[in-house]
């Protein structure tokens, strides 16, 4: 999916630390959910659609991708 993200406000994870190690996520943008990384954030972005990226979140709090 590709997406226009001169717009997108991005947003940083309050338990990422000070290291900035982290993603950003914008979900501001119409039909999109962009994500990059907090230490290139002049680099790629991966937008995925709304119903994906609520998929994911889903997932990652049911514990489909614990690494345990």
């Amino acid at each position: 999916m590709s997406a226009d993200l001169s717009r997108a406000v991005w947003h940083k994870s309050s338990h990422s630390g000070a290291n900035n190690d982290c993603v950003e996520v914008a979900g501001n943008l119409p039909g999109a959910v962009a994500v990059r990384d907090s230490k290139d954030r002049g680099g790629p972005a991966l937008a995925v659609t709304p119903k994906a990226w609520n998929a994911f979140v889903a997932a990652v709090k049911d514990g489909t991708f614990k690494l345990d």
